[in-house]
């Protein structure tokens, strides 16, 4: 491993888990020698990071050298816990993982009285059910998503029946209890929503539509709030 990666690795370590953090767990996590993590604590020092602690008694990250020191008002903050909060509760591991990873890092650069509140917030979210993982890799729609390509999905309808058909990904929807893919159907030859728990495979083609994806989205979204009570108007984000 390059030692900017072991580096970065031991900085996210220090972000991420309960401080203060031994050097052994340290170590375990960047998986180097004792000796070696202590270089690296030294290395990530003189490069700017505030790093609290010594040998014996575990290691605190106070000031991080990758992101400027923040400033939220105790309002904004508890919107911004109460957002990751709420897409850590989404059933999808690897966007849960992400907002816990966004979190430690926005507290690592928060004054040491605005740390408190963002890890004690006053709002919380809580589900009674939590919405099932999902079968297909949502991971690979997003990819698609972000990269602009053309996906072929195996799609299973409500009566079992199953047709093999070309997409362009839009956009993923998270409902209360389910996802839901926004595509222009190639085969239709027209916008569609596909539940993504019915999508049985997917693979992603070389086939580009950059850059058409967003003004696409603008369309479909713009057809699917056509005579819709203004109160349940879909909005992207960011728009």
């Amino acid at each position: 491993m390059a030692r900017s990666d072991r580096l970065f690795r031991l900085l996210q370590a220090l972000r991420t888990l309960p401080s203060p953090v031994t050097a052994a767990r340290l170590a375990e996590e960047t998986g180097v020698s004792l000796r070696s993590l202590y270089r690296d604590i030294d290395s990530l020092r003189a490069a700017g990071a505030v790093i609290d602690g010594e040998r014996g008694f575990g290691y605190r990250l106070t000031e991080d050298i990758a992101l400027p020191p923040q400033t939220f008002t105790q309002l904004e903050i508890e919107a911004l816990v109460l957002g990751l909060a709420e897409v850590q509760h989404m059933g999808e591991p690897a966007l849960a993982a992400a907002a816990g990873a966004v979190l430690s890092k926005v507290t690592a650069t928060l004054p040491d009285r605005l740390q408190r509140q963002a890890l004690h917030a006053a709002s919380q979210v809580y589900r009674f059910e939590r919405r099932d993982p999902p079968i297909t890799d949502v991971g690979l729609l997003r990819e698609a998503c972000w990269q602009e390509r053309a996906v072929v999905i195996g799609y299973v309808d409500a009566g079992q029946q199953r047709t093999d058909r070309q997409v362009l990904p839009l956009a993923i929807v998270y409902l209360e209890r389910m996802l839901v893919l926004l595509a222009w159907c190639c085969l239709r030859q027209d916008f569609r929503k596909f539940r993504v728990d019915r999508i049985a495979d997917i693979r992603i083609t070389e086939e580009s539509f950059r850059p058409r994806r967003v003004p696409m989205l603008r369309d479909f979204v713009d057809f699917l709030n056509a005579g819709a009570p203004e109160a349940s108007k879909m909005t992207l984000s960011g728009r």
